[in-house]
């Protein structure tokens, strides 16, 4: 697969982030660049953040439309939002395997940080917040279109909107064993899915999570169908202690797609 490198954390440029190479770097002029603002917080569209990531994803969209079977190494969840973008420009409508220790699907009326890092599932779907959504281009992938793999560590709230949704949660040995979904399919892996102890460097570490060798034997089972049109990668943070291990680890979990 073609590996492409979007170096940004809501919209902030990462030092030092480790990807498999060769890679394409997505690296455009955003607007407000040398401006600092918070990444744990967003108001609303005309947030900083918003506004570079809306130019970053749209982007990004651009350069998977025009690629062959991509693999996508981002600093956050937010930029499926581009890559599923580049996808429905080349006519392609896939079933979304989300696997995240987290359910990423909060909205203004259920988050209780205003972090935008845990709305782009909601996002995805048409729910919530739609600026970063509508500057791509995307549009909204229907629930029966979305598998949520692990999604252990939900907010109040966030829990209820999951269960009233129509899509599908399994944990990662359910796919490791169940047979893929029909058509073509995406893989999205945020790697704090793995349990800590064995991906570290984690913005956001989630306890009692899967091992790294089941989140391959689950990677490795989606890949086995031969239908896998794109892939991506929500990374460890490369300033943390055992960033090194956290992109090995990584690596080794994304090897299906990494090792054609």
């Amino acid at each position: 697969m073609h590996v492409i490198s979007v170096p940004f954390f809501v919209g902030r440029f990462m030092d030092a982030f480790e990807v498999p190479q060769p890679a394409e770097v997505v690296k455009p002029p955003l607007p407000h660049d040398g401006v600092h603002y918070d990444t744990s917080r967003a108001v609303g569209p005309d947030d900083v953040g918003q506004q570079r990531m809306a130019a970053l994803y749209a982007e990004l969209a651009t350069r998977v439309a025009a690629s062959s079977p991509t693999i996508v190494y981002a600093g956050d969840c937010l930029s499926v939002i581009g890559t599923l973008a580049g996808l429905q420009r080349k006519g392609i409508d896939p079933t979304l395997y989300w696997f995240d220790a987290h359910g990423d699907f909060n909205t203004w009326e259920t988050t209780g940080s205003n972090f935008l890092g845990g709305m782009p599932l909601a996002m995805i779907t048409g729910r919530g917040e739609q600026t970063i959504v509508t500057a791509t281009g995307m549009r909204p992938l229907a629930d029966g279109n979305i598998v949520l793999v692990d999604g252990r560590d939900l907010d109040p709230g966030e829990d209820e909107a999951i269960a009233a949704s129509g899509m599908t949660v399994k944990s990662v040995e359910q796919v490791a064993v169940d047979e893929p979904r029909p058509g073509p399919i995406y893989v999205h892996v945020d790697v704090d899915v793995a349990d800590p102890a064995d991906l570290p460097a984690i913005n956001y570490p989630a306890p009692d999570g899967p091992s790294a060798d089941s989140v391959r034997a689950a990677v490795d089972r989606l890949a086995e169908s031969g239908r896998v049109v794109a892939a991506s990668v929500s990374s460890w943070n490369p300033a943390l202690p055992e960033a090194a291990r956290a992109a090995s680890t990584t690596r080794s979990m994304m090897g299906a797609f990494l090792d054609q």
